[in-house]
């Protein structure tokens, strides 16, 4: 008898585990495959790293058809250290086309957490940039069919939103630097 690992994955109850939250927001999808062909496309997208700790799900794009628009932002959450112990962790994204009797597979993509999640200070603007990202979406069958734009932020949130518009500035008067606050309005989609 030998004494080789056992090819199960052990998973590790959640109330032991220490959790990470990431913020995904889900954009669209271009030119996926027509799985109703006598109806039209209702997909949604579920949104995992690890399916037995969690996964989200968008709404369904009543709409859209085979280029669905969902503009969500998701949180998924994953173990804390499978980042330093798995360099093939990904975030997962299923689409799937919503039917009344059951759901039909539409595709799949896969990005890996390691080229989207680069740490920093989620309330600074420099370490959080705007990357939205198309990645190729795959049917089960294993061929190519169709996109999935979407945005994973570096350091897993976006930016923290502000209640006001207000910021302030920093002026020098007469050689000495006073702080002015001042306040942002907008009306009709133009800063007045």
């Amino acid at each position: 008898m030998s004494h080789c690992q056992p090819k199960y994955r052990r998973v590790v109850p959640a109330s032991t585990t220490k959790l990470r939250e990431i913020e995904v927001l889900i954009i669209s999808a271009q030119d996926l495959k027509d799985v109703k062909h006598v109806t039209q496309v209702r997909a949604y997208a579920v949104v995992y790293v690890e399916k037995e700790y969690h996964a989200a799900r968008t709404g369904v794009d009543e709409q859209g058809g085979t280029n669905p628009t969902w503009n969500e932002v998701v949180k998924v959450k994953f173990r804390e250290d499978l980042l330093e112990n798995d360099v093939l962790a990904a975030l997962n994204v299923d689409i799937y086309a919503h039917g009344h009797m059951r759901e039909k597979p539409v595709g799949s993509a896969r990005v890996l957490l390691c080229d989207v999640l680069k740490g920093g200070d989620e309330r600074e603007p420099a370490d959080n940039p705007v990357q939205c990202m198309t990645v190729q979406v795959w049917r089960p069958s294993g061929r190519p069919h169709g996109l999935l734009n979407l945005w994973v932020p570096p350091t897993g949130r976006f930016l923290v939103r502000r209640e006001s518009l207000s910021f302030s500035v920093r002026e020098a008067v007469d050689g000495e630097e006073v702080e002015v606050e001042e306040e942002a309005v907008v009306k009709g989609g133009e800063e007045a």
